[in-house]
Order: structure tokens, then sequence, then C-alpha cells
């Protein structure tokens, strides 16, 4: 199950001049967050939008766990990544089958989605505050999968990653 976290306020996107939702700017004339979700519904997977509001990350992804408890793993994914590749959301599904935790990983950093198998569900739905899931990371450790996919940490925190996103999506195109 892909939970899109779509709650966050996008503070650092307005502070950098951007006016509105990071997640409703137009990015090639089309929302940031649809982006998203049409690379997940591209990739078959079941998937939870997780739009309420809620003071920080960990609320959301227990709010999302909570919505989806019977699910047997869950990718989380921000909604603000929205040149992730639907590939990818089922390589670390797929990784999912022999790992707890996994992190795709593009040229060394880490991204998203993160994978996390059912073992995993009762830490995740108690989660609370601004760290998200760091905490159930410590706990179980990461598999990390290398991903050719710049999608995974292209997230859309400024207007300047905006248009950092809108030229790799040009690029794409070419």
């Amino acid at each position: 199950m892909v939970l899109v976290l779509a709650s966050g306020r996008g503070e650092r996107f307005q502070a950098s001049g951007g006016s509105g939702s990071k997640l409703q700017a137009l990015l090639a004339g089309k929302p940031v967050l649809e982006h998203t979700l049409d690379a997940v519904r591209a990739s078959g997977l079941p998937f939870h939008l997780e739009d309420a509001g809620h003071a920080g990350m960990g609320d959301s992804i227990a709010a999302a766990m909570r919505a989806t408890r019977d699910a047997p793993g869950w990718l989380i994914l921000p909604g603000d990544l929205p040149l992730v590749r639907p590939e990818t959301l089922r390589a670390v599904a797929a990784a999912l089958q022999s790992h707890a935790v996994v992190v795709p990983v593009y040229r060394g950093q880490r991204g998203h989605p993160v994978g996390f198998a059912i073992a995993c569900g009762p830490q995740l739905s108690v989660l609370e505050g601004n760290q998200g899931a760091a905490p159930v990371l410590r706990t179980w450790g990461a598999m990390e999968l290398e991903a050719d996919d710049a999608g995974t940490v292209t997230d859309i925190d400024t207007l300047d990653d905006l248009a950092a996103a809108e030229r790799l999506l040009a690029q794409r195109a070419r």
C-alpha cells in the first residue's frame, strides 16, 4: 500500500516566494501532487492519500497507518516527489518480500518511497511529531536499494526546487 502524504503546510515553499500549497504548484501545467499520484496509479499498487491536516509527518504517517492497518506493507511517499517513477515504487514493494525496511538510493542519496513490511506496522501507527519514520528506521535498519531514479530525491520544498523539477521533467521528455 502506497501512503501518499499530502498534509504538510509547505512553509519553506512559501518562505521561498511561492504562493499557496506547494502540492498545488504547477509543474508542466499540472499540480505537483497530481504528478505524484499519476506515478502511483501507473505503478498499479494500491494507495491511500493522507491529506487531512496533521501537526507533523509522524502524525500523518500514523493516521495513514490507521486507515490502512490491514495492508501487507507500506511505501511512504511524500506528495511532493512528482518525478518518482512507477517502476521504482514497484521495485521497493518487491524488495519488502525479503526485507523489513527498504530505502531507495540514487547516487548515494537516500530517497523515497521508504518501504516498510507488516512487522513495522505497530511502531509506524504510533508515530507523532516532525521526525517522520526515523525511529522505525533506527529500530529495524534498512536495506538500501540502488535506484536509477532522480525522482526519489527530487522533492519540492522551494521555488528553486520546482524549477529544477521542471528542467528534469523536460530532460525526460527528450
